[in-house]
């Protein structure tokens, strides 16, 4: 990883460990899962879409709409109601650490969607301690009722839309402005859940922290950490992009037990420890494959692209 992809990972890292605190207060506060991602993907597209236009960088998106319109659904559409449905029913520090089975799922997948992203040797290592460290995690947190089951599954599957994302923005548009691309795609998840959103509008108005908790997530945590991880992902490749869900367990869990009461406990230690240790190893890999672009787009002339 070059001095850019690692900006790019303490930018995301730091900022996606705080929507799980939010979300959790949100959610809480009277807002429901689908309106609090429909808002949450509004304000980030207005303000993304304004720069980008102002750049001038929206029209080479055209070619490669139908990719972006994919990302979105697995990274923003599914996953975003479904960390809020999650959250409704565990701690959030629970979520975040479910989420950090994201880059073993990518190793999964790339055995036969991404061959450059096969881990070996101590990135296998890596993600393999840092996942018994999850495990621990979760272990702590889980009494078995039906409901907190019901928030796991959820969680998960967010967490696999988190693992498909990255490998649909590397092989098919990483080459294009990283705003604009964002902003496309936070339009189109937008767009998809508009009818689900208008279904779910809340009885009563939700919560002073519920709203201030939404304004956040959509302006730092969507629109600056979703233009920070196209970013890395340019840079580092989707598996080592994924790393961030092994640190931001560390602040999402320390931000529930100062402003939740949420209870690690001492297994939690053990851990937080064994995710270190394992992001430590499995970014420690060989350097990601050259970014081929994608090949519809080699053949088109230049005058499609403008």
């Amino acid at each position: 990883m070059n001095s850019r992809a690692w900006v790019a990972f303490a930018v995301v890292a730091g900022v996606w460990g705080v929507p799980y605190l939010l979300i959790k207060v949100a959610v809480d506060g009277g807002m429901p899962p689908l309106v609090l991602a429909w808002v949450r993907l509004l304000l980030a597209m207005v303000l993304l879409i304004a720069i980008a236009w102002r750049a001038g960088t929206l029209a080479p998106l055209r070619p490669r709409l139908r990719w972006i319109a994919l990302y979105a659904l697995f990274e923003l559409a599914i996953p975003f109601p479904m960390l809020g449905f999650g959250e409704e029913r565990i701690d959030s520090s629970v979520a975040a650490i479910l989420i950090a089975t994201a880059p073993l799922i990518v190793a999964v997948l790339a055995l036969r969607f991404e061959p450059s992203e096969r881990v070996r040797g101590r990135r296998l290592v890596g993600l393999l301690v840092g996942l018994a460290g999850v495990a621990a995690l979760v272990g702590v947190h889980l009494s078995g009722s039906g409901e907190e089951l019901l928030g796991i599954g959820a969680v998960f599957v967010a967490a696999t839309g988190y693992a498909i994302g990255p490998l649909i923005l590397r092989r098919h548009f990483a080459d294009l402005d990283p705003i604009a691309s964002m902003a496309a795609a936070m339009a189109i998840g937008a767009l998809a859940l508009t009818p689900l959103a208008a279904l779910a509008l809340p009885g009563a108005s939700p919560s002073g922290g519920a709203i201030a908790s939404v304004l956040v997530l959509g302006v730092v945590c969507t629109a600056l950490a979703m233009v920070a991880m196209a970013i890395l992902v340019r840079e580092a490749g989707a598996g080592r992009a994924l790393l961030v869900t092994y640190v931001n367990p560390l602040i999402a869990v320390a931000l529930g037990v100062i402003f939740l009461g949420e209870e690690p406990g001492a297994g939690a230690i053990f851990g937080l420890a064994a995710i270190l240790v394992g992001s430590w190893f499995a970014s420690r890999g060989e350097p990601p494959a050259e970014i081929e672009p994608d090949a519809a787009a080699i053949r088109r002339p230049a005058a499609d692209t403008t």
